[in-house]
């Protein structure tokens, strides 16, 4: 009897320190990520993320920054970029594919313009496709504006030419409807690295 109790105990401590290594659905918030903001921290949190390292051009290519990506070829591939060298300074994270992250909004990539308007309370607007801003999403003063969510949005179909490039979109309802606009990719930058899309 007490050598099953024994296997039983060690049965349920094995477990405990498994469900505190592998990461769970309520885990994969942005947000949350990005307060870790250490690699070793972000290490232990995630040991099966297989994190890559490197360097590489961001902001249209005019800085350089160094970079993690955490779950690299994955659907739940996620790139940190940071501020120094020593990566101890996150500048921001950022989800493109459609996998298990998530904002606190409960946005994710493939999360629809009307799930958007609904999340803001009200209009939002968006920029041109094309380009390295295209689809750049303007919460335009609703509940999102101070939210440091940054949105893409991408249409599944084809738009017409006067969608295209540097410029806020003026549409009816019928032709946002028809491009059938999803979120493509989620940046989120902690408030002291807010990003403006004042171009």
């Amino acid at each position: 009897m007490r050598r099953i109790s024994f296997l039983i105990g060690m049965v349920l401590v094995l477990g405990a320190c498994k469900s505190k290594m592998q990461p769970t659905a309520d885990r994969f918030i942005i947000e949350d990520l990005a307060e870790i903001a250490s690699v070793e921290k972000i290490n232990e949190i995630y040991p099966d993320a297989r994190m890559e390292a490197g360097t590489g051009l961001f902001d249209e290519g005019t800085v350089e920054r160094s970079y993690n990506v955490l779950y690299p070829g994955t659907e739940n591939e996620v790139l940190l970029t940071w501020k120094d060298r020593d990566r101890t300074r996150l500048h921001h994270v950022r989800v493109g594919k459609k996998g298990q992250w998530k904002t606190q909004e409960g946005i994710q990539i493939g999360t629809t313009y009307e799930e958007l308007l609904s999340l803001n309370g009200g209009p939002i607007q968006f920029y041109g496709f094309g380009w390295d801003y295209g689809g750049a999403v303007d919460w335009n003063g609703g509940k999102l504006a101070d939210s440091n969510i940054r949105i893409f949005l991408a249409p599944v179909n084809e738009p017409s030419n006067r969608f295209y490039g540097d410029q806020i979109i003026e549409a009816t309802e019928e032709e946002i409807t028809d491009l059938d606009l999803r979120v493509s990719a989620i940046i989120y930058r902690k408030p002291n690295n807010f990003m403006s899309f004042s171009y």
